[in-house]
């Protein structure tokens, strides 16, 4: 046992305590583990606690526990993560992301609809948030009541670790939300802090009048100005000002504390083994404070992700985590790792800029500005990847540099108005169907609601009754998707996209969310539209069969491997996107036509590539430039070009 040597010999007894009634095999291959990952356990906690000593015994001990603790199934997953570390980087990957009652009414109703979900080509499901939250108004679930509890209505604890089991089995890993940054004002640390608890009023960070707190906001952002402007509540019981950067029931933690720490670390550990797969780190950029600053992404912040990310290797590798950071891309790239931190912290991060320029390239019907921006992104870790999508259960807000618009001869206050403008509906000729959500008068801001049929002409195009304008609407969504599922990474699609759902028209119903318009675009999954999708001429029938197909063909193309990075070309046209993916086995070039009219592809930029006789694995046909030296995409056309002879 070699290795172990460089783990300090009362932490390797510490651990060894725990696992006395283990196997000797089990015992090397967790000491093996903790060998492995010790160094980067110990500089993460000993970077945000210097007198770490006692904090690194119990992390251990805790992961001693869950690892003795953790079922022969998961072990056996364990195992098989470890064999193949790039499991969720292959082109196999497709998500999907729900609330478990708008796709199936509980727990129990989403296994039953595996089979649905496995006709679909998914192979990892996002839960939205379904621990116990606070009655009542609870921010969508993101308000945590118990981190050890299922939402009543849904199911218990044992129904969760059942589903994960049977996910398991059918290849589809699970996701879960872990809210980092608060928790709600009901949760038991909350209650024993209102209730005289010092231990507990030091989980959060509560200050006794409005000096500090004033000193802090002159720098802080409000993320919910509408509903809840400022970051700091009053409350009556603990006679003073607490910090709620989202809403005053949800109180910020105070990650300075190592008892925080050490409590979230053991909700890791409880997840992973009731078969969580994969931990959605919500809000991560907010979890350090810092006087001076917008107390988002500070270095701190990597560090605890790098510390947890350790712990979970040595107990439970066969859980990754999944950044929830929507932030500029300069700090995104430190999210998956940047200098010493490298491959260090997240394992997936959502690309928000993606997203944003999809949306931004179809309603400017240009790609200059995605082109620029995209191509100027920081290269990430090899070993991770990218969550894409078009859309997700959250509002879209133009996150558009002012650099980048500038670069290419736009105002960036101006753009980011036009696609409000354009996406609301107000900009003329526009037919999308968007709401807008928390409009900031001092900034101008104004995010965006809406499901990705109302945004993209789909919901307009039905009711006017324009067969031709439908199709053009049908023909935007899938290359939505296909700008997506072909960057690499893990494209997840958001329920209900799959068979065109407009915007819920009775979003408001529900009193304990009728003042937030983005319960718009999380409409039920709709029983009437999954039995018309089995028509194929139908909206819905064309939608899934197009998203099936994007699908099935991604996962045939080991270009797609995240590990491979994007590269953003040109662009020769204004009109189309093209992005290369060097690939050993050749290149594969993908070009998105993002206007309504035919627009060309330069033979010269095929040829460069090797592609000058290609094939469309979209479409299985062998193309190349005509006699004008030009491959020339229909309107909405996505193409992406193999070597005819790979």
């Amino acid at each position: 046992m070699a290795l172990s040597a460089e783990v300090p010999g009362e932490v390797l007894a510490a651990a060894r305590a725990r696992l006395a009634d283990v196997t000797a095999d089990r015992r090397d291959l967790f000491e093996l583990r903790l060998a492995r990952w010790w160094d980067d356990l110990r500089d993460g906690v000993g970077h945000v606690y210097p007198d770490s000593a006692e904090l690194l015994l119990e992390l251990v001990g805790a992961a001693a526990e869950a690892y003795a603790e953790r079922d022969p199934e998961l072990h056996r997953l364990d195992q098989e993560r470890t064999l193949a570390p790039d499991w969720f980087q292959r082109p196999q990957m497709l998500g999907y992301a729900t609330y478990a009652e708008r796709f199936a009414g509980d727990l129990a109703g989403v296994a039953e609809g595996i089979g649905y979900l496995r006709d679909l080509g998914v192979t990892y499901l996002h839960l939205m948030p379904l621990l116990r939250p606070r009655d009542g108004d609870n921010d969508g679930g993101y308000a945590v009541a118990d981190y050890r509890q299922v939402r009543a209505d849904l199911g218990t604890m044992d129904d969760l670790r059942d589903l994960a089991a049977r996910l398991r089995r059918a290849g589809i890993s699970l996701v879960l939300d872990l809210v980092l940054n608060h928790v709600a004002r009901e949760h038991a640390w909350a209650v024993a802090a209102r209730a005289g608890s010092a231990q507990h009023r030091d989980y959060f960070l509560v200050f006794p009048d409005r000096t500090l707190p004033d000193q802090y906001e002159q720098t802080l952002p409000e993320v919910f100005p509408d509903f809840a402007p400022g970051s700091f509540t009053w409350d009556a019981d603990l006679q003073g000002w607490v910090w709620t950067t989202f809403n005053s029931w949800q109180w910020d933690l105070n990650w300075a504390n190592p008892r925080v720490f050490a409590e979230l670390a053991r909700v890791v550990l409880f997840l992973a083994n009731q078969g969580v797969e994969v931990l959605r780190l919500d809000a991560i950029a907010f979890l350090w404070k810092r006087m001076g600053t917008t107390s988002q992404n500070e270095p701190e912040v990597h560090a605890i992700t790098q510390a947890l990310r350790a712990l979970a290797r040595i107990a439970c590798p066969g859980l990754i985590f999944k950044a929830e950071a929507i932030v500029g891309p300069a700090d995104l790239v430190h999210y998956l790792g940047a200098g010493a931190r490298h491959g260090k912290v997240s394992d997936l991060a959502y690309h928000n800029a993606l997203m944003v320029h999809v949306w931004s390239m179809l309603a400017a019907k240009d790609v200059r500005l995605a082109s620029h921006a995209l191509r100027a992104l920081p290269p990430v870790p090899s070993t991770t990847a990218w969550v894409t999508y078009v859309r997700c259960h959250d509002d879209i807000g133009w996150a558009i540099a002012d650099e980048d618009a500038a670069a290419v001869g736009l105002s960036g206050p101006a753009h980011r108005a036009f696609l409000s403008d354009w996406y609301s509906g107000e900009f003329p000729g526009s037919d999308a169907r968007g709401l807008v959500f928390q409009h900031n008068p001092a900034t101008g801001d104004r995010r965006i609601s809406g499901t990705t049929a109302s945004l993209a002409g789909l919901e307009a195009a039905r009711e006017s009754g324009d067969d031709e304008a439908v199709d053009g609407a049908v023909a935007r969504v899938l290359l939505a998707h296909a700008v997506v599922m072909g960057w690499g990474g893990i494209p997840v699609l958001w329920s209900g996209d799959e068979v065109a759902l407009p915007n819920d028209p009775a979003w408001a119903d529900d009193p304990a969310h009728a003042g937030d318009n983005r319960w718009a675009h999380r409409p039920p999954l709709d029983l009437d539209a999954l039995a018309r999708a089995q028509g194929p001429s139908t909206v819905e029938g064309r939608v899934l069969a197009g998203l099936r197909h994007l699908a099935r063909t991604r996962a045939a193309l080991p270009h797609l491997h995240a590990s491979v990075r994007p590269d953003v070309l040109g662009p020769d046209d204004p009109g189309v996107l093209l992005v290369a993916r060097r690939h050993p086995l050749g290149t594969m070039l993908a070009a998105y036509n993002v206007t309504a009219q035919w627009r060309p592809v330069a033979g010269w930029r095929l040829r460069e590539h090797g592609l000058g006789h290609a094939v469309d694995a979209l479409t299985g046909a062998d193309v190349g430039p005509g006699d004008d030296d030009q491959l020339w995409l229909a309107p909405w056309r996505a193409v992406w070009l193999t070597a005819a002879d790979a």
